[in-house]
């Protein structure tokens, strides 16, 4: 596979019910239910709305027996109204409810971290070889009876890894890592290979993009040096809602189905599930629309590590640009944009200030003509100006012989301005020539679009740019679009999409988990709630789970945890500790806002302190 030319990867066929999964066929959207899978009859209506809106599969809590022998009556009733979508039992802690709806489903998911091992603690334990052996031994006898049943009845599996849910066994040898991830899998997927079961799909999901590309990545590494070739499913789990769920969503998978990877998707949202589907459908046909695109010339640069890139070293020009946080400039005048996420510079195309046809202000010293800085393309370039920041824009085609007069230039920034459809790949090919030429001048990424619909203007540049930054490869973010009426919220996504790469934090980060049959509240509206009493806590991540089977796990990242503990009943975490256990939820939120500060993380709102 070229290193910036898009070709989906080769994978075996999975068959799930009339769908198949991988090889040659088309990326497959799902979604789930966050109906209980007791409720028959309110199971059946929202599978109905997911597979209606578009979804090809549909994934079902299944906590127990119970719940399994349910999906039977509920796939029953679907397909008596003529809905074939296949049905995924969603399956944690409990081998009993898995081998159940083995028989009676298309697909049963279960997590490698929990279905064997043991509920985790977050215990330090502690192994000599030959008890890992032991261990490993055991999965392998354990699995044997459960992948006989699934061959019985021609029903699919999903090794589903989930950052944050591993063993404590894992953790004892990997830690809470990206690579404890792919060996909680590998360990899994050596059984399935041996018992000769190919009907097997492989998700690797975190609530850090970060975590999750490099685990994905890491996944297919390991998978190709042992003649692997399984499907994947990608997934940014708990993103959140609105903007931040979106463009979340779309950095982690879009980076990774950038370069080929991903068989099927879901776009995780604290949302009414059917509305995940036109999001996941909308990064689809984006990334699936530069098949074929013009060939693009390039190559890694010496040492790079696709795995796990590290951020580019550049000059850092007088402060304003270059090794620190990226940057972010705004295609509009500074009293355009409101609220604390203030660009660092602003672009105006016709001379607002002075008779410059471009240029471009620095907003921490924006006063007037004096500090207009002009933007040159290589056709108008001129090295001997005196500014602060020259800023040359060039199309990520530009033979790289052409740069070579800025090599030594100390105060140059560099703005790409992509020219083939395939947005990421001409991009980096320029960057990573740029590395090899000694060329250390920051990048700038440029990236305009014509679209009046926020969600697919989300999409793309989500998918574009966290490709490139989550590879290490930009200083400095231009997102624009002229057709766009809101300029405030275009920059808005700039820096959204910055976070969701863990480049800049301008805003604080809310892990929500998508809800599910599990949940034990009003998710959406718990949410809002807690945003409302939280969201200028700029420098703090905080969780907002729905019940105890996943959430303190899945949530590990976070600062502090939300999270249902019986219905009316919430528990709330520092960490991964549990402070405080079946609190009301009326008292919930002063309780959480008293926590924070009892730690001394709380700010007054409009406080700089």
């Amino acid at each position: 596979m070229n290193n910036f030319n898009y070709q989906r990867r080769k994978t075996v066929t999975v068959n799930i019910g009339n769908t198949p999964l991988g090889s040659d066929f088309p990326i497959r959207v799902q979604s789930m239910t966050n109906t209980s899978t007791n409720d028959i009859e309110a199971s059946v209506e929202q599978c109905q709305r997911i597979a209606d809106a578009g979804a090809q599969y549909v994934r079902l809590t299944t906590q127990g027996v119970r719940e399994a022998k349910n999906l039977g009556i509920i796939r029953q009733q679907l397909r008596e109204r003529g809905c074939e979508v296949p049905l995924v039992a969603d399956i944690h802690f409990n081998p009993r409810a898995a081998l159940e709806a083995a028989k009676i489903t298309d697909k049963v998911r279960i997590n490698p971290g929990n279905f064997v091992d043991p509920a985790r603690q977050f215990k330090s334990l502690s192994y000599t070889d030959e008890e890992y052996q032991a261990e490993l031994h055991r999965i392998h006898d354990s699995l044997v009876p459960f992948i006989d049943l699934c061959r019985k009845h021609g029903t699919a599996v999903r090794l589903g890894v989930n950052h944050g849910s591993l063993s404590d066994r894992i953790m004892s040898r990997y830690g809470n890592t990206a690579p404890g991830m792919v060996e909680s899998v590998m360990e899994y997927l050596r059984v399935f290979v041996e018992q000769n079961f190919m009907d097997v799909a492989i998700s690797m999901k975190a609530s850090n993009v970060v975590v999750m590309v490099e685990a994905v990545r890491r996944l297919v590494a390991a998978m190709e040096a042992e003649d692997m070739h399984f499907p994947l499913h990608l997934g940014v789990t708990e993103a959140g809602f609105g903007e931040d769920g979106r463009i979340k969503s779309a950095v982690g998978i879009g980076a990774l189905m950038s370069q080929g990877l991903g068989d099927t998707i879901r776009v995780s949202l604290s949302e009414d599930p059917e509305l995940e589907v036109p999001v996941a459908n909308k990064l689809v046909e984006y990334i699936s629309n530069r098949e074929n695109h013009p060939y693009i010339e390039g190559h890694y640069s010496k040492g790079y590590n696709p795995l796990m890139p590290r951020r580019r070293i550049c000059n850092n020009i007088n402060g304003l640009v270059g090794s620190k946080a990226p940057i972010v400039i705004a295609s509009c005048r500074p009293e355009y944009v409101t609220g604390n996420r203030r660009p660092d510079f602003f672009f105006s195309k016709t001379g607002a200030l002075n008779d410059s046809d471009q240029f471009i202000v620095p907003a921490a010293i924006y006063s007037g003509e004096d500090n207009t800085t002009p933007l040159f393309s290589l056709d108008n370039w001129d090295n001997n100006i005196d500014a602060p920041v020259k800023w040359l824009e060039v199309p990520a085609s530009t033979p790289i012989e052409k740069l070579l007069s800025i090599k030594d230039c100390d105060n140059v920034a560099l703005i790409i301005s992509p020219d083939n459809i395939n947005v990421s790949g001409c991009q980096q090919a320029l960057i990573h020539a740029i590395i090899d030429n000694d060329i250390h001048c920051p990048v700038i990424l440029h990236n305009g679009y014509l679209d009046t619909d926020s969600e697919w203007l989300q999409v793309k540049a989500g998918a574009d740019l966290g490709a490139v930054l989550l590879n290490g490869l930009g200083d400095g973010v231009w997102l624009e679009d002229p057709d766009y009426e809101y300029q405030n919220e275009v920059v808005g996504y700039a820096f959204a999409i910055l976070q969701a790469a863990r480049l800049r934090t301008t805003k604080t980060e809310f892990i929500s988990c998508p809800s599910c049959g599990r949940t034990m509240f009003d998710l959406q509206t718990t949410v809002r709630r807690v945003q409302e009493a939280t969201q200028h806590l700029t420098h703090l991540k905080i969780g907002v789970m729905g019940c105890v089977v996943n959430g303190p796990g899945e949530m590990a990242d976070a600062d502090y945890g939300y999270v249902g503990a019986a219905v009316g009943k919430i528990s709330l975490y520092k960490g991964k500790e549990c402070i405080e256990k079946n609190i009301p939820e009326a008292d919930a939120i002063p309780h959480l806002i008293a926590l924070i500060k009892e730690n001394g993380d709380w700010k007054e709102p409009n406080s700089n302190v």
